[in-house]
């Protein structure tokens, strides 16, 4: 008992502070959401990684990317996360300066990391329904490695600037250290057009010119002309558009908080403080969601997570059995 009052004691000092901001309750809710977070995204990603490289089905080119956006999800869950949970339930940051800046750094890695892999299946689905003929030369083994290697490439040149503008700083608002949007009203443009309104730009191109496509298909304009789109390549696309839709609704209130208040700096005082607490936090559940998509809406992905786990609960009951 000593220790669970220990614990809530801790926790309500967390993200009320000294000034009593938040009630207890809404401490342990924002620790009880980040478990859920990590152990979703651990489990869910890594089902996802097994899932492409056993299933000769998923073992497709486009699939690299989710290859790549699943690693890019699960850097944030084994590192940052957790000393977020740990600053939570110590009411601070209590892991130093340098295990501040490495999860500022890392979960700055997935962030970028996930919206280029986003940005780079679209462009991958784009030319596979749209333009199929060029598909099979522009998307061949080398290629695809070759382009997955650029993503991360970008995504750690992006991630650089940070340390020459000390802009890698813990915020107890949200209990992590994180980009710290007040440094550079015009580093902090910079970033939110780069690393979030630009890709959202090229994918948001990529998916209306699939769905004008897919319009024209089923609605059999020019049937004679039209290309034919198989019910397994919709879905697969259908897929990946809604992994993007869910990363644009998670992120968007964070970038879009960060941009105006770039603008327009006075602003950042009327922008309530659980409105960026809430933001921040839909953003982190936001790395748990691909899995759990990929599993509903995609079939090859479903019966592969289920084999993946029969599997691994026959093995742990031979091993309880020995």
């Amino acid at each position: 008992m000593e220790e669970e009052g220990s614990l809530l004691k801790n926790l309500s000092a967390g993200l009320g502070r000294e000034d009593g901001l938040y009630p207890t309750w809404v401490v342990i809710m924002l620790a009880v959401i980040l478990i859920v977070t990590i152990a979703v995204d651990i489990l869910g990603n890594l089902l996802v990684i097994i899932s492409v490289l056993k299933n000769k089905n998923l073992r497709k080119a486009g699939n690299a990317f989710v290859v790549s956006l699943a690693i890019a999800d699960l850097l944030v869950a084994f590192y940052p996360y957790p000393l977020v949970l740990m600053a939570i339930v110590h009411g601070g940051w209590v892991m130093g300066y340098l295990h501040c800046q490495a999860s500022g750094f890392l979960m700055g890695i997935s962030v970028i990391g996930s919206v280029f892999n986003i940005t780079g299946i679209a462009i991958n689905r784009y030319y596979y329904i749209c333009h199929s003929l060029k598909y099979d030369t522009l998307f061949s083994g080398t290629n695809t490695v070759c382009y997955v290697g650029l993503v991360w490439a970008l995504t750690l040149l992006a991630i650089v600037p940070n340390f020459f503008v000390e802009s890698l700083q813990y915020d107890p608002r949200v209990y992590s250290c994180t980009f710290a949007q007040s440094v550079s009203a015009l580093y902090t443009i910079s970033v939110v057009v780069i690393h979030f309104f630009l890709p959202i730009t090229i994918v948001s191109y990529c998916y209306l010119r699939i769905w004008l496509l897919v319009l024209q298909v089923r609605r059999r304009v020019k049937p004679e002309t039209q290309p034919k789109i198989k019910p397994h390549d919709f879905w697969n696309f259908l897929t990946m558009f809604m992994v993007f839709v869910l990363f644009a609704v998670c992120w968007a209130p964070l970038n879009f908080i960060g941009f105006v208040v770039a603008v327009k700096p006075t602003l950042g005082s009327l922008i309530p403080e659980w409105l960026f607490t809430a933001s921040y936090f839909m953003a982190y559940f936001n790395s748990c969601l691909n899995a759990v998509v990929y599993g509903v809406m995609n079939q090859n992905f479903r019966k592969e997570y289920k084999r993946i786990i029969l599997t691994a609960l026959q093995l742990a009951y031979r091993t309880d059995g020995d």
